[in-house]
């Protein structure tokens, strides 16, 4: 499966609708089980909550979502719509309601449930997965500099870097963009330093406007 978008980071954010208040937090998740223990930490912290309305969506999986008690259609849909709009996946989303004592009525419940879920997806950020190459590469400290500027020039992200008798960096990299970092890193080094592959991960990357 290739790339996909999520939340980079857990966040929430909050907004007042005629007294009620709503609060709306977003989580990564990678299975339904983590998505679970976000909303039973969520519904811990909120007991006293009026609504605890939440949905998920993971990447070739799982897509639920609970309307906790409002009217059906009102909560829990509308925040799934806003996940799926938005076009992010391995998402939690859970957003609380404190009655305020004044009834919003159908369309007013879907807007303030979306709303919910849209300001805590904008707070956790969206994201791009790539999936990406673990690479390893050797050098002496005469050609460091070098191989520590190309690996960004092209690319690449150094992950961590090791000083003993050589230098050994650890990067990530996309598959397409191996080959000519492997030719830029073979006429940089006279052929003296070469990439070792690793395995494969999942990194994120910022979002690209359109």
């Amino acid at each position: 499966m290739g790339a996909y978008r999520t939340v980079e980071r857990e966040a929430e954010d909050a907004f007042v609708e005629k007294r009620s208040r709503f609060i709306g937090y977003a989580k990564p998740v990678e299975t339904e089980e983590e998505a679970l223990a976000f909303l039973a930490e969520k519904r811990q912290k909120h007991w006293d909550a009026s609504h605890n309305v939440y949905a998920y969506s993971i990447r070739g999986g799982a897509v639920r979502f609970s309307d906790d008690g409002e009217p059906q259609g009102t909560a829990g849909m509308p925040v799934l719509d806003v996940i799926q709009k938005s076009g992010v996946t391995n998402v939690a989303v859970v957003v609380t309601r404190y009655f305020g004592g004044i009834l919003l009525g159908g369309g007013g419940l879907v807007r303030a449930y979306s709303h919910g879920a849209s300001i805590a997806l904008a707070a956790a950020g969206i994201v791009e997965m790539r999936e990406c190459l673990r690479l390893r590469a050797v050098c002496d400290y005469g050609r460091y500099g070098r191989l520590q500027s190309l690996i960004p020039e092209c690319g690449g992200v150094v992950e961590d870097t090791a000083f003993a008798e050589n230098v050994e960096l650890r990067f990530h990299m996309e598959p397409e963009k191996l080959p000519a970092f492997e030719k830029r890193l073979a006429d940089a080094t006279n052929g003296a330093v070469s990439a070792e592959t690793l395995g494969s991960a999942f990194f994120a990357f910022p979002v690209e406007e359109a």
